[in-house]
């Protein structure tokens, strides 16, 4: 299959559907546990229909070619991201030396590319968020590299994402071993934190600074900020099932094993998001560089002693 082809078809439609299933699931428990009914399956959708043709406003004062651009880098980083992951996927032939590491860059595009509308729409609320969302990035992004790291010595130093798969699907799953699992852990708190969800949802924070960063935004550069969100709550998960739980596969019952392996990270992204408040800013930054990090880090040191 051509780049093109898997680009189009993986890295954004399937992406952006299995993204929006996500949402809803999400959204539907969030509902229950709150003793809602919660949305219908194509509320998030019609979510980004509705905003797709609504008018875009661009402020007086901002910066208007970064401020429009800013939504469409996110999106862009997040698709190329998804694409690269459904090619080793699919097929672990299809890696080259390094990838891992470029998935790491394409990986915090997103987050840069809230902080750049922030900053460039003018408004003291989305700065203040903008602020808040770099501040995390610096947080989160060491350990997040750490627990990376934890797999890539537990799989013989290898900087494929194809060599990982290859050596789990001979070695069995990273997250069976104590390096993996506490890796595994790490890398969870860093993703609740980089889908921006509570505890971590401090950038945003409607109750306070109503949106943060995209409080400027609307018609289509907030559908595009909102699908890439939907579309990073597959991805980023999906990034830990390759590392830690031998990717996904899709003949016979490996479909239904598959979904279980994605279903239950997700499971455990929801169960955080509504058992925990949210916390201030400089309690996420002592809690990503202390308790998480040094997590990540003994994960590392198992992990060169091949445990």
């Amino acid at each position: 299959m051509s780049y093109i082809f898997y680009l189009i078809v993986y890295g954004f439609l399937l992406t952006a559907a299995l993204g929006l299933l996500a949402s809803w699931v999400d959204r539907k428990l969030t509902a229950r546990v709150q003793y809602r009914v919660g949305p219908p399956l194509l509320q998030p959708l019609i979510d980004i229909i509705k905003l797709s043709g609504k008018e875009t406003l661009i402020p007086k004062d901002s910066q208007k070619m970064l401020f429009l651009s800013a939504p469409v880098i996110g999106f862009a980083g997040c698709v190329l991201a998804s694409t690269l992951l459904w090619m080793n996927n699919i097929n672990t032939q299809n890696t080259f030396i390094g990838d891992i590491i470029v998935l790491i860059y394409l990986l915090v595009i997103p987050s840069l590319s809230i902080m750049l509308g922030g900053f460039s729409s003018g408004n003291l609320y989305a700065g203040i968020g903008a602020s808040r969302e770099m501040k995390l990035i610096l947080s989160y992004e060491l350990p997040f590299i750490l627990s990376v790291l934890a797999v890539v010595i537990h799989s013989h130093f290898s900087i494929k994402l194809g060599g990982i798969l290859n050596f789990q699907s001979q070695n069995g799953f990273v997250i069976g071993s104590y390096s993996g699992a506490l890796a595994f852990l790490a890398m969870l708190m860093c993703v609740q934190a980089k889908l921006g969800l509570v505890p971590f949802d401090v950038a945003e924070a409607e109750t306070e600074i109503i949106s943060g960063p995209l409080i400027e935004y609307s018609g289509a550069a907030l559908a595009i900020y909102r699908l890439t969100k939907n579309m990073l709550l597959f991805l980023l998960p999906f990034f830990m099932v390759i590392l830690f739980l031998g990717g996904m596969r899709f003949d016979g019952i490996n479909i239904l094993y598959s979904a279980l392996k994605y279903t239950g990270i997700l499971a455990l992204i929801v169960v955080i998001r509504n058992t925990n408040p949210r916390v201030r800013i400089d309690q996420a930054m002592r809690f990503f560089w202390g308790p998480v990090t040094i997590l990540a880090v003994i994960a590392v040191i198992l992990a060169i002693k091949g445990l």
